[in-house]
């Protein structure tokens, strides 16, 4: 079975989790209950053995692939020789935008628009990333699998199909013609199999689709690039956890940043970096509720671990152990192991999470207020900051290797101290204040001597250094120094030659040795970081001409990955990604502001 390009799919979800569907109609990946559960569905990363849920005709087919209209409801449109049909995959959301029951659910509509097509369907689910034997039975109102534990899917139809069974899996055929929709559903951890109501299916269609067009309107932007706007604003919410108020990196695992290499991560942690980016640019366009949330999240978090520490990722439910292991038994995708679940970096030290949580903190009150208890929390993230900012860290990008005096680390440490003294001065709140300015003071004196080099004509990677990183590009995005002071617009021309492709289209988050074999592609968090870096210090046309190649690199959905191959265009690395969603989206604000106006505050 040949496994599609990562670009091939777009992505349906209910705040609880997601399932990746592709051109072929075919759910290659999914999770069960939750973004981080074991997989029901891993063909996209065995083919083989990983299990998929495929609807599709029979006889040769093309297909193309849309979503409903401002919603993260799903379309695929079969063109064949005898007919058209249309797949409708949605996960259902309530009204008020919560997950629509206890358990998750799968809606998938079969609708032929022109003639009749024979359609045949796979039903292959995996239990555990494939670790344990499935067991499917026959009901009379469709199928029943388990995998003799505690797993239970069921798949029901309004009108019953003639199953095949084997080894598994189960498999159909069956007519549509004009006029006569199908309808499926998969529910999970529900043994109750009855038939389909398509009428109840199609009201939580109905109110899907209406949540999801009353939350995009709700996305403010005036600018040229609205309609990629909107499209990653959907896909960051469809990121979100509605009941813990945690939000992924991505809903994916180990899609390989390069063919054949080694860097294959699990993201379906949250990262509190990535959070707060998420919510910098959900506020950037009106939605501020999810900042609310992930809040109450950060204060959970905080209060668990006492004493201003801070882990750089925990589980959608706040856990702290997230053990990095390798599942031996699956190929990989296109044969790129490892498969990781879980992810050893978040028992690394990280210096910059905490100028991004102060950040989101001191953005969130400015909507809120700051009631004694945040303070309570927030307080004593700025007090560890003032202790330990001249400790050496492993940095934003997680280098494997031996920790060192990262400059965005050193960077965003002042941004800790800097929120920190700003909230207390603001409100009146109680802290030491003199201490943190004092050392808010010190450690930008520091970096302006230890981060810049001559040589380089740039803020470098790390101290004493010449290495290029991308990540200095967010220096004036903070506020640690001004857009047209010298040494912000030469790093960002320094960037810009220097960790370009040849053609100047894609950026490298650098190029220095990392300490883990293989390469990695072109960072799109970066070329949009470059694009934004590029209106801020005044070079509009340039900063547009970025922009514009880069959205020509997203999928026909308008979704993105982690990273682009330089050499062929393909996604590598998880998918859909925040990060890269979140730098459209801040970078298309700044470029929808006159030249000259008000500059973007963060990354």
């Amino acid at each position: 079975m040949a496994q599609q390009p990562i670009s091939s799919y777009g992505v349906i979800g209910d705040m609880r989790t997601a399932a990746l569907v592709g051109l072929d109609g075919a759910i290659d990946w999914c999770c069960l209950p939750r973004f981080d559960s074991g997989s029901v569905f891993a063909a996209l990363l065995d083919p083989e053995r990983g299990g998929t849920w495929a609807v599709r005709p029979a006889s040769a087919w093309r297909s193309s692939q849309r979503y409903m209209a401002r919603t993260n409801v799903l379309e695929t449109t079969f063109e064949t020789r005898t007919g058209r049909v249309v797949l409708t995959d949605f996960m259902p959301v309530a009204a008020d935008g919560r997950p629509a029951g206890e358990r998750p659910e799968i809606h998938r509509r079969v609708r032929c628009t022109r003639g009749q097509v024979e359609m045949r369907m796979i039903f292959m689910p995996r239990f555990d990333y494939a670790s344990r034997s499935t067991r499917l039975e026959p009901l009379a109102g469709g199928l029943i699998a388990t995998d003799r534990t505690d797993q239970v899917v069921t798949l029901t139809s309004a009108r019953p199909f003639q199953w095949t069974l084997e080894y598994g899996t189960a498999t159909t055929t069956f007519q549509v013609e004009r006029g006569l929709d199908r309808w499926i559903v998969l529910r999970y951890d529900d043994d109750d199999v009855y038939p389909v109501d398509m009428y109840e299916s199609g009201e939580k269609l109905d109110v899907t689709v209406e949540y999801w067009q009353r939350w995009s309107a709700g996305v403010r932007y005036s600018g040229p690039y609205r309609g990629m706007v909107k499209r990653s604003a959907l896909a960051l919410k469809l990121l979100t956890h509605a009941g813990s108020g945690a939000i992924i990196a991505a809903p994916t695992t180990s899609l390989p940043e390069t063919l054949g290499g080694s860097r294959n991560w699990d993201y379906r942690f949250v990262w509190l970096r990535d959070a707060a980016f998420t919510l910098e640019a959900l506020d950037a366009v009106g939605h501020h509720a999810e900042a609310d949330q992930f809040m109450r999240f950060v204060k959970r978090v905080c209060r668990h671990e006492g004493g201003g520490h801070l882990q750089i990722m925990y589980g959608i439910d706040g856990r702290r152990d997230l053990v990095e292991r390798q599942l031996e038994h699956l190929s990989g995708y296109r044969n790129s192991p490892p498969v990781r679940i879980g992810n050893g970096a978040a028992g690394q030290l990280q210096l910059d999470v905490y100028g991004e949580v102060l950040e989101t903190a001191d953005r969130w009150r400015r909507h809120h207020g700051m009631s004694e208890g945040t303070w309570r929390v927030l307080r004593p993230l700025v007090d560890w900051v003032a202790c330990h900012w001249r400790q050496p860290d492993s940095g934003i990008w997680e280098v494997r290797g031996e920790m060192r005096h990262y400059v965005f680390s050193k960077v965003m440490s002042w941004v800790a101290l800097d929120r920190g003294v700003g909230m207390a001065e603001q409100l009146g709140l109680p802290g030491d204040v003199a201490g943190w300015r004092g050392e808010r003071e010190a450690l930008h004196a520091e970096i302006m001597l230890r981060g810049w080099s001559d040589a380089a004509g740039a803020f470098t990677q790390s101290y004493d250094d010449a290495a290029l990183d991308a990540a200095a590009l967010a220096i004036p995005m903070v506020r640690f120094l001004p857009w047209q002071h010298p040494r912000v617009v030469s790093t960002v021309r320094a960037i810009q030659r220097g960790l370009t492709t040849p053609d100047g289209e894609l950026v490298y988050r650098y190029r220095s040795p990392d300490g883990l074999e293989g390469e990695e592609g072109a960072f799109s968090i970066c070329t949009f970081w470059l694009a934004q870096a590029l209106a801020g210090i005044g070079d509009r046309d340039a900063a547009d001409r970025v922009m514009r190649r880069m959205l020509r690199h997203a999928n026909h959905v308008g979704l993105y990955s982690e990273e682009i191959d330089p050499a062929t265009g393909e996604f590598r690395g998880n998918f859909p990604q925040a990060f890269t969603h979140i730098a459209l989206i801040n970078c298309a604000t700044a470029l929808a502001r006159p030249a000259g106006a008000g500059r973007a505050r963060s990354a």
